[in-house]
């Protein structure tokens, strides 16, 4: 256990949470200005070497510029080839092993006796004393009982009420956008519309819809985690802001329902209704944990995903030509957009044993990572793995969801948003076209976007 933490968790009691952080946060400056060799990995982007210019032992799949510079998939083609279960033993995240094969991640995502979820799901330790506790990042039984909490806000029926709400908000965006002009696809459609779906899910006031995305991109973008470019100030700043903002918004949800109101569908009110999470406020590193995994998962996965099928589509042009021949497609297509993106590249692992893995030796305590984006463009399980290919049979196959107890949650959610956008941009629009190369994130762990510049021509009236 880091020093920091013991100490946190009696300050916890009686220090509200936002001073809390900001405590944990002049720690680290005090202690990285009097110890240099204690401040966080600095990324300096150099261009990458083909991989077949390097040895075995040296290929780093942590480097958090591979999905920049488009090296990622033949890094891991040759990981699946020549050494499925890798071991790194000199990254910027400490030595782990990579797990590139579909049947290998499966094996490993299945089995959580053997390969925990805790303490984190990404690569990097996050800075000390702010350990965040996360549902995802736990095992069973606490796994499973804090999941069921929040679990409804999924559920069939809901899902069903949502649908004409998602689709009325996708149809607000979309007749706003400008038509045969210029301009960015990820502020003006996939940042939109995942600021205003993360405002419903949590209740969130929705004039301060952009600040969950904001929190979000923050939150997964730690130099320590995943190799982001977020500095000290600006992450603890952020955290501080989010903090103060869920606690206000559980409170007064709180009071409300005190007051009569009834409990809604929304996570705050899950989370107040279960009793394993009704005082989960009290619990600070929990509270942010959770709220922080929520706002990731929402945001993360749907929103790169409404870019990603755009890229794909321009592409591969003759898939566009067959979806708009065709547009009964679209569910299907929809998996294999996910599948093609896959936008969180990995999770990690900690083997709790002694264990054997692809013909390796895992010792007890080593951290493995399984890394989806490889597993999603494996031959062995995909034909043609690199190609966009919307009526694949085995699209529904793809991993971008992981498996067994730690399965997103909340994966129809974001089928259903994805859907409902290709349908309304399909009855809009007869071409979206990508003008240049689109920026992507600075990550090891999203496969994301920062701008995409598109034009759009209107589809002619029948």
């Amino acid at each position: 256990m880091k020093l920091i933490d013991p100490i946190l968790r009696k300050a916890q009691a009686t220090v509200p949470m936002d001073l809390q952080i900001r405590g944990v946060h002049l720690y680290h400056k005090v202690r990285q200005t009097a110890l240099p060799g204690t401040r966080p990995p600095e990324f300096i982007e150099r261009p990458l070497p083909d991989v077949a210019e390097l040895p075995l032992t040296a290929i780093d799949v942590s480097n958090p510029f591979l999905y920049r510079q488009g090296k990622w998939r033949e890094y891991f083609a040759r990981l699946r080839e020549e050494a499925p279960v890798h071991y790194q033993s000199d990254s910027a995240f400490g030595p782990f092993w990579s797990v590139t094969r579909y049947e290998d991640i499966l094996t490993v995502d299945k089995d959580h006796e053997r390969f925990s979820a805790e303490p984190f799901i990404v690569i990097g330790d996050p800075p000390a004393g702010l350990s965040l506790e996360m549902f995802i990042a736990m095992d069973p039984p606490r796994h499973d009982v804090q999941r069921q909490a929040v679990q409804g806000v999924v559920a069939p029926k809901n899902l069903k009420e949502m649908e004409g709400l998602i689709r009325q908000r996708v149809q607000e965006v979309l007749d706003h956008l400008p038509v045969d002009q210029p301009f960015d696809w990820v502020e003006k459609v996939s940042v939109e519309l995942t600021a205003r779906m993360l405002a419903t899910l949590l209740d969130f006031p929705y004039e301060l819809r952009h600040k969950l995305v904001y929190w979000s991109d923050l939150a997964a973008a730690s130099p320590e985690t995943t190799g982001g470019p977020a500095d000290l100030d600006e992450f603890f700043e952020g955290v501080i802001d989010m903090t103060r903002h869920f606690t206000a918004h559980w409170h007064d949800k709180a009071a409300r329902r005190a007051a009569g109101e009834a409990p809604g569908y929304d996570l705050i009110s899950l989370l107040q209704s279960h009793d394993s999470t009704r005082d989960l406020v009290d619990r600070p590193m929990e509270f942010l944990g959770n709220l922080a995994l929520l706002i990731v998962g929402g945001n993360d996965t749907t929103r790169n995903s409404m870019s990603g099928g755009v890229l794909a589509l321009n592409r591969f042009p003759d898939q566009f030509a067959k979806l708009k021949a065709n547009p009964g497609l679209i569910p299907n297509m929809v998996s294999e957009i996910i599948r093609w993106q896959t936008p969180l590249a990995y999770m990690r692992r900690m083997a709790t044993r002694d264990t054997l893995l692809g013909g390796q030796f895992i010792r007890k305590g080593d951290k493995l990572v399984m890394w989806y984006a490889s597993g999603n463009r494996d031959e062995r399980q995909f034909e043609r793995a690199d190609d966009f290919i919307i009526d694949r049979p085995n699209a529904r196959n793809h991993m971008s969801f992981g498996f067994g107890v730690h399965r997103c949650m909340g994966n129809r959610l974001a089928e259903l948003q994805l859907r409902i956008l290709w349908e309304e941009l399909l009855a809009r629009f007869d071409d979206i076209r990508v003008l240049e190369e689109p920026e992507i994130v600075q990550s090891n762990f999203v496969r994301g976007y920062a701008k995409m510049k598109v034009q759009l021509t209107r589809r002619a009236a029948a």
